[in-house]
């Protein structure tokens, strides 16, 4: 009964972590609606592997630093509209400038968001995307502060294995979109983000 009962509050922490990292996912599918296969694991696995770890770093702060943590605790919703408008913002400007280009030149190649070619995410981009969208898990350290290192870990590891899966169906989803919508996915992508950010900004501050 322990077990499952670990199981069920580590799959709905892990969803609920997530949503954020899915909202972003859905704004890179747009943004790259031909993405490989590969690539599009990768940035899945991205978003997991700091899902993991924040909730970790938050454990083992809770039980070292616990004071000092405590006052970090009020710059993460800061810190993740900064990154998350930042990077919003920068797709947003290229979209409509790419927009613009082609409706002056009439040529049909975009700008990368990322600031790379080929519509590519670029990897610096990538992690502060999932810097972001985990750093308000550092917070699950309280939560699960009461656990063995060996239970945070695997609780770490199912929230991880969660996002994964989560942000995989919003990569799909967005590339669907993507090439329905073509010119305004880079747009409607950067305006995600710049949302998302301010939605955790907001959220934070009420807490």
């Amino acid at each position: 009964m322990k077990l499952i009962l670990f199981l069920a509050n580590s799959i709905a922490l892990g969803f609920g972590l997530s949503m954020d990292a899915f909202s972003v996912s859905i704004a890179n599918g747009l943004a790259d609606p031909h993405m490989s296969r590969r690539r599009t694991c990768g940035i899945a696995g991205c978003f997991a592997w700091f899902q993991f770890l924040m909730p970790m770093a938050g454990w083992v702060c809770v039980h070292s630093i616990a004071s000092y943590f405590e006052g970090f605790r009020k710059c993460i919703p800061w810190i993740a509209l900064v990154l998350l408008s930042g990077i919003g913002g920068k797709m947003l400007l290229e979209g409509l400038r790419s927009a613009g280009e082609k409706t002056a030149t009439g040529m049909m190649e975009a700008r990368n968001p990322a600031g790379d070619k080929g519509g590519r995410l670029g990897m610096g981009t990538l992690i502060l995307q999932g810097i972001a969208t985990s750093i308000d898990a550092l917070s699950v350290g309280f939560t699960i502060s009461g656990y063995s290192v060996a239970k945070a870990f695997a609780a770490s590891v199912i929230i991880a294995t969660v996002t994964f899966a989560v942000c995989l169906a919003g990569l799909l989803f967005g590339k669907r979109f993507g090439e329905r919508l073509a010119d305004k996915a880079t747009v409607l992508g950067g305006v995600i983000l710049i949302v998302i950010g301010i939605e955790i900004f907001a959220t934070g501050l009420g807490a």
